[in-house]
C-alpha cells in the first residue's frame, strides 16, 4: 500500500477513506466477512495493485437483502424532510472527504484529477438537490365528477432500489440514484463496477459514518461486489426498480430480465453523440467543446463526442484547428494536472480502440490524426493511447457503434436538415449539440424536427451535464432518466385516492346500481 503517484501517496488516501485494511474488508461493507473470491483492483495509471476486495457470494447477497427489507420498514416511516437532513449530512461528509475520494476515483478509474474531484462535487450537488426535494414530493388534487368527493394523488416509496453502475463514473451515477431514492423513502443495494470496487467500498464507509451518528438502521445503504451479483439483483422480485448503467448489449439483458418479473428499470446505456458545426459557428468555441468532448476521460463517457458533423464551407478550417489542438495534447498520468488525457480503463479497452481504428480503415476511413498505443516511461500500464481523428461516412458500421475510446469521426454536410438527419441516424440517442450563431438553426435543432436525443445543447459540447436536469436518452440509450427535474418519480409509486365525505354513494360515469 505504499504506491506513490506523481501527485499523491495512495496509502494516505486509502487510510483517510477507511481502506487501510482493504485486503481484509468484506465487500458488503458490514462487520461480517465474505467467503467470496478475491477481486484485485489495479490502477490503469501505473498498472500497480491498489488493493483487494472479496466478492459477495449468493449467501452474502441474501443476508444483505434480508437486512435491507427490515431497514425499509423503519426508513419509509421517517418523515421525508428528516431523511433529507441525513442526506444533507452525507453531503457535508463528502465535502470533508472530497480531496481523498476524488484522488481515489482518479487513480482507480484513470480520469484526470480535476475530473475525479468534479465527480465528487457532482455527488455533493445531488445531495443538495435531494435535500430540497425532500420537502417537494408533491402530488396533485383533482376535481371529482361526483358531488362531495375529493380526489387526489400521492406518492409512496417503492421499497428496495437496485443500482448497477459502470466504471467510468464509479461514484457519481450511484449518488444520482441513491440520494434521490433515500429522500423518497427507499433503501438501496448497490453493485459497483468490478473494475472500480474500492470506490464503492470508500463510499459505503463514508455513508456508514453518517448513519452511525444518526442511529440509522443497517440496511438502508447496502453494497455487494462482483459480477455475479448483477443477475441476483435483476432476477430478485423483492427489488421493484433496477437502475443500470452500462453497455446497450448488457442493458438488453437487464431490461428483459427485470421486465419478465414485472419490475421497472432505469437504463442509461450507450451514446453515439454528435456535434454539428454550422457555417455560422464560433470556431474557438467549437474547439473547446469538441476536444474536451472527444478526449476528456479518454473518450470513456457515455456523453463523449464521437462524431463531428461539419458544414462543407468550414470543414477544412475546422480540421486544421483540430489537428493543431490534438498536436498539443499531453497524455500521461492523470494525477498530473499538466496532462490532458489519461489511460483507458484496461487492456481490453485498448484492444477495442485498436480494433475500431482498423475497422474504420477497412470501411474506407481516412486517418486525419494518427492513433496508437503509447509505450515507454510513464506508460507501463499499457493503457495509454493517442486520441485520433478519422474522416468517414455516417453509414460506416463502426461509426454506427459506440467505442469507449478517444476516437473522433468527422464528416461533411451541406444543409442543416441534412446535418440533423445525420445526427439522428444512429441507434443511440443520448447527447447532441450544435454550434451556431444562427437563431433559425438553433431553434430547428431543438424543435420536433431536430435532435432526437434526450439531451440537446446549443454552443456547448455533448459532454458534461448539470444535476438539475433529468439525465438520460432515447432509442438504444434506454429511455431512462436520473438526477434532476422530476426523475424522482421513478423511485416512488403513484397512488390515486378518492374520499367521499357525503352521505350518498354515487357511482362514477353516472352508473345506477339500485337495490
Amino acid at each position: 500500500m505504499s504506491t506513490v503517484t506523481n501527485q499523491i501517496d495512495i496509502s494516505e488516501v486509502l487510510k483517510m477513506l477507511g481502506l487501510k485494511e482493504v485486503n481484509e474488508r468484506s465487500s458488503t461493507g458490514s462487520t461480517s466477512f465474505s467467503n467470496g473470491k478475491v477481486l484485485e483492483s489495479y490502477s490503469p495509471v501505473d498498472g500497480k495493485l491498489i488493493g483487494k476486495v472479496k466478492a459477495s457470494t449468493a449467501e452474502d447477497y441474501e443476508k444483505v437483502m434480508q437486512t435491507a427489507q427490515a431497514a425499509y420498514k423503519d426508513w419509509k416511516l421517517v418523515p421525508a424532510p428528516k431523511r433529507g437532513d441525513i442526506v444533507r449530512q452525507i453531503g457535508q461528509e463528502l465535502r470533508n472527504k472530497k480531496e481523498y475520494l476524488g484522488k481515489l476515483v482518479s487513480y482507480e478509474m484513470g480520469k484526470s484529477l480535476q475530473e475525479g474531484l468534479g465527480e465528487v462535487q457532482e455527488m455533493i450537488d445531488i445531495c443538495d438537490f435531494a435535500v430540497g426535494l425532500s420537502r417537494q414530493l408533491y402530488g396533485l388534487t383533482m376535481h371529482s365528477e361526483r358531488p362531495m368527493h375529493r380526489m387526489y394523488e400521492q406518492w409512496h416509496p417503492i421499497g428496495i432500489v437496485g443500482i448497477i453502475s459502470a466504471f467510468n463514473f464509479p461514484v457519481a451515477v450511484w449518488s444520482w440514484n441513491t440520494m434521490i431514492a433515500w429522500v423518497c423513502g427507499d433503501v438501496c443495494i448497490w453493485k459497483p463496477s468490478s473494475k472500480t470496487p474500492l470506490c464503492g467500498v470508500a463510499c459505503q464507509n463514508i455513508i456508514s459514518e453518517v448513519f452511525k451518528l444518526n442511529n440509522i438502521p443497517e440496511g438502508v445503504s447496502n453494497l455487494v461486489i462482483g459480477n455475479e451479483c448483477g443477475d441476483l439483483i435483476n432476477n430478485d422480485p423483492r427489488i421493484p426498480l433496477v437502475s443500470f448503467t452500462g453497455s446497450t448489449r448488457i442493458g438488453r439483458h437487464v431490461s428483459k430480465t427485470v421486465a419478465e418479473r414485472f419490475g421497472n428499470t432505469i437504463l442509461e446505456l450507450g451514446g453515439n453523440n454528435a456535434i454539428i458545426v454550422s457555417e455560422h459557428a464560433d470556431i474557438n468555441m467549437v474547439l473547446v467543446g469538441a476536444v474536451f468532448g472527444a478526449v476528456g476521460t479518454a473518450g470513456q463517457r457515455c456523453t463523449s463526442t464521437r462524431r463531428l458533423i461539419i458544414h462543407e464551407s468550414v470543414y477544412d478550417k475546422t480540421l486544421d484547428v483540430l489537428q493543431k489542438a490534438y498536436a498539443q495534447l499531453k497524455i500521461g498520468n492523470p494525477l498530473d494536472a499538466t496532462n490532458h488525457v489519461g489511460p483507458l480503463i484496461d487492456k481490453g479497452a485498448v484492444k477495442d480502440y485498436l480494433d475500431a481504428i482498423e475497422k474504420a480503415k477497412q470501411e474506407g476511413g481516412k486517418i486525419i490524426v494518427e492513433g496508437g498505443v503509447l509505450e515507454g516511461s510513464g506508460y507501463e500500464s499499457g493503457c495509454y493511447v493517442k486520441p485520433c481523428i478519422i474522416e468517414g461516412k455516417n453509414s460506416f458500421e463502426i461509426i454506427q457503434a459506440e467505442t469507449f475510446a478517444p476516437i473522433l469521426y468527422v464528416m461533411k454536410y451541406s444543409t442543416i436538415e441534412e446535418a440533423i438527419d445525420m445526427q439522428n441516424n444512429v441507434p443511440q440517442g443520448l447527447s447532441s449539440s450544435i454550434f451556431t450563431t444562427n437563431m433559425r438553426e438553433m431553434e430547428l435543432f431543438l424543435s420536433h424536427a431536430g435532435s432526437d436525443c434526450g439531451i440537446a445543447n446549443v454552443n456547448i459540447g455533448t459532454s458534461g451535464a448539470e444535476i438539475g436536469g433529468a439525465f438520460g436518452g432515447e432509442k438504444e440509450t434506454g429511455g431512462g432518466r436520473e438526477s434532476g427535474s422530476d426523475a424522482w418519480k421513478a423511485y416512488m409509486r403513484r397512488q390515486t385516492n378518492t374520499i367521499n365525505y357525503g352521505t350518498d354513494l354515487p357511482l362514477a360515469q353516472g352508473i345506477k346500481f339500485d337495490f
